[in-house]
């Protein structure tokens, strides 16, 4: 048996997510069907992360095992000429049996589009969130600064319950301004259901005034969601870059085909 590590990209517009689900078009369903159809028998995939219903990825991995001798190049070529064009895959390689797409993922940096103009970009339809009020960046910095480390963050997940781990570690928390478009960064460890979409909402909510740079750690401590800002729309969200810890999976000369350019994180560590 041969273990794959895959990586893809999509838009999540068409899709009720990343998770297979009954009765409703997933971006895991159309990618095994299209990984069965190409290995010539039924196959399960293992992602990373469930994205949301209109959740994009710029970085995606799957891992797989097979038995089929097919070449990664192959596998690339092959798969992505099943495959829709909302979906494309990266890359491939045949790591140890002890990767897993899931559970050797270290940590994950989401990216959240805004386009902060009076007039909307008929580009970014379904790609980012129109916001035509004026953003104070500084105060928005300043309070994801104290959102930076490692927190519980209940107030900040969407039907958690008391019996859940609610702790992660927040990296990295950034905002840029590029012309008209405000990019959120956002690097930790693991992220909580509508975690990144509530992290928004909530800068949003201090630039409006509506919550102030001083109500965050009081917000972290109560472990409520209603303290928090709103939940912001899916379509401005991006599964950005992953990353994993190449000597603990690298076969030392296992085949290996990077058809796009894979982000320096993705391919070196953390």
């Amino acid at each position: 048996m041969r273990t794959l590590k895959v990586m893809m990209a999509y838009c999540g517009t068409r899709y009720h997510g990343y998770q297979r689900q009954n009765n409703a078009n997933t971006v895991q369903a159309v990618v095994e069907a299209a990984v069965s159809k190409l290995l010539n028998t039924p196959t399960v995939i293992a992602g990373c992360s469930r994205t949301d219903t209109g959740v994009h990825a710029e970085q995606f991995c799957f891992s797989l095992t097979t038995e089929n001798p097919i070449p990664c190049r192959n596998f690339v070529r092959g798969l992505n000429g099943y495959l829709p064009e909302d979906i494309s895959i990266l890359s491939c390689e045949e790591v140890k049996d002890t990767f897993h797409a899931r559970f050797c993922c270290q940590a994950k940096t989401y990216r959240y589009w805004i386009h902060n103009s009076e007039s909307k970009n008929p580009f970014a339809a379904d790609r980012a969130l129109h916001y035509r009020r004026a953003l104070r960046i500084d105060q928005m910095q300043a309070a994801a600064d104290l959102l930076k480390g490692t927190h519980d963050f209940a107030s900040f997940c969407s039907g958690c319950t008391e019996n859940k781990d609610t702790v992660r570690t927040i990296y990295q928390f950034d905002i840029k301004m590029q012309g008209t478009d405000c990019f959120i960064l956002v690097k930790g460890n693991g992220f909580l259901y509508n975690m990144i979409r509530i992290l928004v909402g909530t800068l949003l909510s201090v630039s409006e005034g509506e919550l102030s740079v001083s109500e965050i750690p009081e917000i972290l401590a109560a472990r409520n969601r209603i303290y928090a800002g709103r939940t912001v729309q899916p379509y401005g969200l991006y599964l950005h870059e992953i990353f994993y810890d190449d000597a603990a999976y690298r076969l030392p000369q296992g085949d290996a085909f990077f058809g796009s350019a894979v982000s320096g994180g993705e391919r070196n560590g953390k």
